[in-house]
């Protein structure tokens, strides 16, 4: 009676075709100087905590942990631009990752960056960023539109994005980050989507 009830379920299970799907863990890691990075960040983790199965880990650089590199299935990384680049705290920060071991190979990676301008350097520091965890293996995601096609930026200086307050950044550029927050953690569950197929599940009911 026990295996009749053990096959219909199975039966029941294939006909519905239920996928089996593990969280993820994203982590996103940033240096922030007056507050700006800080603030884009915390809204990547609003964006990619609003897809289901997602736990975020939210730290500066100098606090990342090679335990939260590797246990990590995408990374996030924040910079303010400094002459047109990375700080040279992230800077050391992607300097320290593993490399011989193949350890990050595989990772889903974005960017962001914050600047005090138009064309003050956001973009080059997007890709610097982006470049690094490249020569790592990893696979690299876009913003989700044409209008932040490295990842997300924001202009916290030049009027009219000024800053309205310590560390605050304009609600459009919030938003950018929210995007690219949920798009990040969306495409890292596809990537980590376990499904059995029908032959496994066959062995294990008759098994």
């Amino acid at each position: 009676m026990k295996k009749l009830s053990t096959i219909l379920f199975g039966i029941l299970f294939l006909a519905f075709h239920i996928p089996v799907a593990a969280q993820i863990n994203v982590l996103v890691a940033y240096y922030s100087r007056d507050g700006h990075t800080k603030s884009m960040a915390e809204a990547i983790v609003k964006g990619a905590e609003s897809v289901e199965g997602t736990i975020v880990t939210i730290l500066p650089v100098d606090k990342v942990a090679m335990d939260d590199l590797l246990e990590a299935d995408a990374i996030i990384v924040g910079s303010p631009v400094y002459n047109a680049n990375v700080a040279p705290m992230v800077s050391v920060f992607l300097s320290e990752w593993p490399f011989e071991t193949g350890e990050m190979r595989d990772k889903i990676g974005a960017a962001f960056a914050t600047g005090a301008g138009f064309s003050a350097g956001e973009e080059l520091t997007q890709l610097s960023i982006l470049h690094s965890m490249m020569i790592f293996g990893m696979i690299i995601v876009s913003g989700p539109d044409w209008s932040q096609p490295f990842g997300a930026s924001a202009i916290t200086f030049e009027e009219p994005f000024a800053s309205k307050g310590e560390g605050q950044i304009d609600e459009v550029f919030i938003n950018k980050g929210i995007a690219l927050g949920e798009r990040v953690a969306t495409i890292t569950h596809r990537f980590n989507h376990q499904e059995k197929s029908k032959t496994e599940i066959y062995q294990e009911i008759f098994e």
